[in-house]
């Protein structure tokens, strides 16, 4: 056993390891975190933040096109090479800061891959030659993206992307096909769109982004097909095969079967956690089709084992793994925090427009038995939103009619993804609609939105 025992050893340093780490060294922990790859994990080097990098190149490219309609001249073009390279440099810059984090907080940082052996009052952990004994281990070793090799649809580092390789390309495609339409699919088929890629996006149920509210997810969807895009839904991909300069996929719907030639197909068909070659069966912990199985607390029912993050239970989001990762080592001080409540965990989709989300859906709402009132509110009503050169979206609230608890909320448009923060406090304060009414909201700001949304719901809107 090497000599160099801890109270806390987190094993990953995504944004639900590396702020888990932190949290437990102000609460007097010493602590260890152990990473195999890049400080950050996926979130900052190779997911939320490189992504928000290119998506932003794509949001100035496109504003450079349309500079007439400001009363600008300008001649848009890109270097694709300097984008990617530019998407990078902040990917490392953020790896740094979670570096300085770290040494601020005397936090030992082990590299390398760490396996889990059983251990008197918790499991002993082993990265290479070396083992570590703490008295709790939280695992937070992520997820990577799914792939399909039955069906042809894994990466070959040519013609099949998963995320990664979609965030690093060589040159622009002038066919790509993206195979789902959830958060990840739609921010790259918005990427590339935005570039001139012919992009074609294939989503297996009967609406792209199934996730959202379905009067949100019809609006994106006649967003992006007047942007050009190709939305096939209720289609699936029966097989891929790879040509001398190309690639086939034989797509499958109610119409019947079609063969199309694409240079670049990117795999957005979900994620897979991160839980093999370490030991966890062994050790007695429970496996949900590639998921840690846990109680309100991160616990695993192994004793001293622990598991945040995307190798548990969905929403699969970086917030919800840090909040996790807090509650979870605030138990185990001794505190008394509140179980992570999921249906509270807003959602965000940078494509353009953005989207954003909190709560109840109507449908589901419904489901749940609530009997509810709706309000709405469209972007061309609201004076910034015009001034922008953004008048395309709208905002979405679900109340319950009996009690004007705010169910749910759901957005689409320009900057909502910065809105959404607002109904979140909201739902924790557990406002009802007489709040948010009285509520003043500055003008000229997008966030009126919010508020005449909630007054529409009371038959009260005022600009519409």
């Amino acid at each position: 056993m090497a000599n160099s025992d801890f109270d806390v050893i987190v094993i990953g340093s995504g944004p639900g390891g590396y702020v888990t780490a932190i949290r437990a060294a102000q609460l007097g922990f010493k602590t260890a975190i152990i990473e195999k790859d890049a400080l950050g994990g996926v979130c900052l080097n190779w997911g939320c933040i490189p992504t928000k990098a290119l998506l932003r190149s794509a949001e100035v490219y496109t504003q450079m096109q349309h500079a007439k309609n400001y009363g600008l001249t300008s001649e848009a073009g890109f270097d694709l090479s300097a984008i990617v390279k530019r998407s990078r440099d902040i990917a490392g810059q953020m790896s740094k800061g979670i570096s300085f984090l770290m040494k601020k907080h005397k936090i030992q940082v082990i590299e390398g891959f760490a396996t889990l052996e059983a251990g008197k009052a918790a499991p002993v952990v082993v990265v290479g030659k070396d083992k570590f004994q703490a008295k709790h281990v939280i695992l937070a070793s992520g997820a990577r993206a799914r792939t399909i090799p039955q069906a042809g649809l894994a990466p070959d580092g040519k013609y099949i992307w998963t995320a990664k390789e979609a965030m690093i390309p060589q040159d622009m495609p002038g066919r790509l096909l993206v195979i789902g339409s959830g958060a990840i699919g739609m921010e790259f088929a918005s990427f590339y769109n935005a570039f001139g890629a012919d992009v074609t996006v294939v989503e297996m149920v009967d609406r792209i982004l199934p996730a959202e509210d379905a009067e949100i997810s019809a609006f994106a969807e006649k967003s992006f097909k007047k942007q050009g895009l190709h939305i096939m839904t209720a289609t699936q991909v029966n097989s891929v095969k790879a040509g001398t300069n190309e690639i086939a996929a034989t797509l499958t719907n109610k119409k019947g079967e079609v063969t199309e030639s694409f240079d670049r197909i990117i795999l957005a068909i979900g994620i897979v956690g991160n839980v093999e070659d370490m030991g966890l069966e062994a050790l007695g912990v429970k496996i949900d089709r590639t998921h840690v199985e846990v109680d309100e607390f991160s616990f695993t029912g192994v004793p001293g084992l622990y598991a945040i993050g995307d190798v548990t239970t969905p929403p699969w989001l970086a917030h919800k793994a840090s909040h996790e990762g807090i509650i979870c080592i605030e138990k185990i001080a001794g505190q008394n925090p509140h179980p992570l409540d999921a249906n509270a965990i807003p959602g965000c989709t940078y494509c353009h427009p953005q989207i954003a989300s909190v709560g109840f859906t109507e449908a589901d709402a419904k489901e749940a038995g609530h009997d509810v009132r709706i309000g709405k509110f469209p972007f061309i009503g609201n004076g910034k939103a015009v001034a922008l050169g953004e008048p395309e979206g709208m905002i979405k609230t679900v109340f319950d009619k009996k009690t004007g608890e705010l169910l749910g909320a759901h957005m689409i448009g320009a900057e909502v993804t910065e809105l959404i923060q607002g109904y979140a406090i909201a739902r924790t304060l557990e406002t009802t609609e007489h709040e948010l009414i009285e509520t003043v909201f500055p003008h000229p700001t997008l966030s009126e939105m919010m508020h005449e949304s909630v007054l529409a719901a009371y038959d009260r809107a005022l600009h519409i």
